[in-house]
Protein backbone atom coordinates (compact mmCIF):
# COMPACT_ATOMS: atom_id res chain seq x y z
CA UNK A 1 0.00 0.00 0.00
CA UNK A 2 1.07 3.46 -0.69
CA UNK A 3 2.44 5.59 2.08
CA UNK A 4 -0.03 9.08 2.53
CA UNK A 5 2.19 11.87 1.94
CA UNK A 6 2.22 14.83 4.50
CA UNK A 7 0.18 18.12 3.49
CA UNK A 8 2.00 21.12 4.77
CA UNK A 9 -0.80 21.41 6.94
CA UNK A 10 0.01 18.05 8.78
CA UNK A 11 3.67 18.37 9.01
CA UNK A 12 5.54 19.69 12.29
CA UNK A 13 5.82 22.96 12.25
CA UNK A 14 9.29 24.64 11.95
CA UNK A 15 11.21 25.59 15.16
CA UNK A 16 8.98 28.89 16.53
CA UNK A 17 6.03 28.76 13.46
CA UNK A 18 3.40 27.29 15.08
CA UNK A 19 1.59 24.62 12.75
CA UNK A 20 -0.60 26.07 9.65
CA UNK A 21 -4.10 24.64 11.20
CA UNK A 22 -3.81 26.12 14.23
CA UNK A 23 -2.71 28.93 12.47
CA UNK A 24 -5.21 29.34 10.12
CA UNK A 25 -7.63 28.54 12.93
CA UNK A 26 -6.53 31.83 15.53
CA UNK A 27 -6.80 34.02 12.43
CA UNK A 28 -10.62 32.61 11.88
CA UNK A 29 -11.34 33.46 15.21
CA UNK A 30 -9.52 37.26 15.06
CA UNK A 31 -11.75 38.22 11.89
CA UNK A 32 -15.04 36.99 13.63
CA UNK A 33 -13.70 38.73 16.22
CA UNK A 34 -13.84 41.78 14.37
CA UNK A 35 -16.95 41.07 12.76
CA UNK A 36 -18.61 40.95 16.57
CA UNK A 37 -16.72 43.72 17.99
CA UNK A 38 -18.77 46.33 16.12
CA UNK A 39 -22.21 44.78 17.05
CA UNK A 40 -21.30 44.15 20.38
CA UNK A 41 -20.09 48.21 21.00
CA UNK A 42 -23.01 49.65 19.31
CA UNK A 43 -25.56 47.64 21.23
CA UNK A 44 -23.70 48.13 24.76
CA UNK A 45 -23.54 51.77 23.62
CA UNK A 46 -27.84 51.77 22.92
CA UNK A 47 -28.47 50.07 25.86
CA UNK A 48 -26.49 53.16 27.67
CA UNK A 49 -27.55 55.73 26.14
CA UNK A 50 -31.43 54.35 27.18
CA UNK A 51 -30.41 54.23 30.53
CA UNK A 52 -29.23 58.22 30.43
CA UNK A 53 -31.75 59.33 28.20
CA UNK A 54 -34.60 56.81 27.73
CA UNK A 55 -33.43 56.64 24.04
CA UNK A 56 -30.73 56.58 21.48
CA UNK A 57 -31.01 58.37 18.25
CA UNK A 58 -28.40 58.16 15.76
CA UNK A 59 -27.26 61.40 16.17
CA UNK A 60 -26.14 60.60 19.46
CA UNK A 61 -24.77 56.98 18.30
CA UNK A 62 -22.56 58.89 15.71
CA UNK A 63 -21.35 61.81 17.83
CA UNK A 64 -20.25 58.85 20.48
CA UNK A 65 -18.23 56.70 17.71
CA UNK A 66 -16.98 59.27 15.81
CA UNK A 67 -18.52 58.65 12.53
CA UNK A 68 -21.16 59.99 10.16
CA UNK A 69 -24.64 59.49 10.70
CA UNK A 70 -24.83 57.18 7.24
CA UNK A 71 -22.33 54.75 8.56
CA UNK A 72 -24.62 54.73 11.66
CA UNK A 73 -27.44 53.94 9.45
CA UNK A 74 -26.44 51.25 7.71
CA UNK A 75 -25.12 49.26 10.64
CA UNK A 76 -28.80 49.99 12.77
CA UNK A 77 -30.05 48.53 9.62
CA UNK A 78 -27.84 45.53 10.03
CA UNK A 79 -28.92 45.41 13.72
CA UNK A 80 -32.71 45.78 13.15
CA UNK A 81 -32.29 43.05 10.38
CA UNK A 82 -30.77 40.95 13.04
CA UNK A 83 -33.53 41.15 15.39
CA UNK A 84 -31.26 43.35 17.76
CA UNK A 85 -32.76 46.56 17.66
CA UNK A 86 -36.51 48.13 16.37
CA UNK A 87 -36.25 51.61 15.27
CA UNK A 88 -39.28 54.22 15.74
CA UNK A 89 -40.12 56.88 13.70
CA UNK A 90 -39.05 60.25 15.45
CA UNK A 91 -37.98 58.49 18.91
CA UNK A 92 -34.79 56.49 18.04
CA UNK A 93 -33.45 53.11 18.34
CA UNK A 94 -34.51 50.48 21.15
CA UNK A 95 -33.23 47.23 22.02
CA UNK A 96 -34.64 44.19 21.44
CA UNK A 97 -34.61 41.17 24.23
CA UNK A 98 -31.93 39.77 22.07
CA UNK A 99 -30.35 43.08 21.69
CA UNK A 100 -29.80 43.72 25.35
CA UNK A 101 -28.55 40.39 25.93
CA UNK A 102 -26.00 41.27 24.34
CA UNK A 103 -25.67 44.06 25.32
CA UNK A 104 -25.72 42.94 29.17
CA UNK A 105 -22.94 40.37 28.16
CA UNK A 106 -20.54 42.44 26.21
CA UNK A 107 -20.71 44.91 29.50
CA UNK A 108 -19.67 42.02 31.94
CA UNK A 109 -16.89 40.74 29.43
CA UNK A 110 -15.36 44.13 29.56
CA UNK A 111 -16.39 44.24 33.47
CA UNK A 112 -13.91 41.48 33.69
CA UNK A 113 -11.35 42.58 31.49
CA UNK A 114 -10.95 45.86 33.17
CA UNK A 115 -11.08 44.50 36.12
CA UNK A 116 -8.22 42.06 35.58
CA UNK A 117 -5.98 45.04 34.45
CA UNK A 118 -6.84 46.70 37.49
CA UNK A 119 -5.90 44.10 39.82
CA UNK A 120 -2.72 43.41 37.64
CA UNK A 121 -2.05 47.48 38.16
CA UNK A 122 -2.45 48.90 35.30
CA UNK A 123 -4.24 52.49 35.98
CA UNK A 124 -7.58 53.09 35.79
CA UNK A 125 -7.76 55.28 32.07
CA UNK A 126 -5.50 52.69 30.30
CA UNK A 127 -7.72 49.56 31.84
CA UNK A 128 -11.08 51.27 30.49
CA UNK A 129 -9.36 51.86 26.94
CA UNK A 130 -7.11 48.88 26.56
CA UNK A 131 -10.66 46.59 27.71
CA UNK A 132 -12.84 47.97 25.47
CA UNK A 133 -10.37 46.40 22.78
CA UNK A 134 -9.59 43.37 24.84
CA UNK A 135 -12.63 42.25 25.72
CA UNK A 136 -13.87 41.41 21.93
CA UNK A 137 -11.16 38.70 21.25
CA UNK A 138 -10.59 36.40 24.36
CA UNK A 139 -11.87 33.34 24.09
CA UNK A 140 -14.87 32.14 26.62
CA UNK A 141 -11.95 29.82 28.23
CA UNK A 142 -9.69 32.72 28.99
CA UNK A 143 -12.57 34.91 29.78
CA UNK A 144 -13.45 32.53 32.28
CA UNK A 145 -9.95 31.96 33.34
CA UNK A 146 -9.86 35.87 34.45
CA UNK A 147 -12.89 35.69 36.55
CA UNK A 148 -11.78 32.67 38.20
CA UNK A 149 -8.29 34.24 39.35
CA UNK A 150 -10.48 37.79 40.39
CA UNK A 151 -12.52 35.82 42.74
CA UNK A 152 -10.18 33.50 44.01
CA UNK A 153 -7.87 37.11 44.74
CA UNK A 154 -11.28 38.80 46.39
CA UNK A 155 -11.80 35.24 48.52
CA UNK A 156 -7.79 35.02 49.80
Amino acid sequence: MPQKKKTPAAAPAPSGLVAATLHMESFRQVREARRQERVDDYVELIADLIREDGEARQVEIAARFGVAQPTVAKMLTRLAEAGLVVRRPYRGVFLTEAGQALADASRARHRIVEDLLLALGVDADAARRDAEGIEHHVSSATLDAFARFLADRRAG
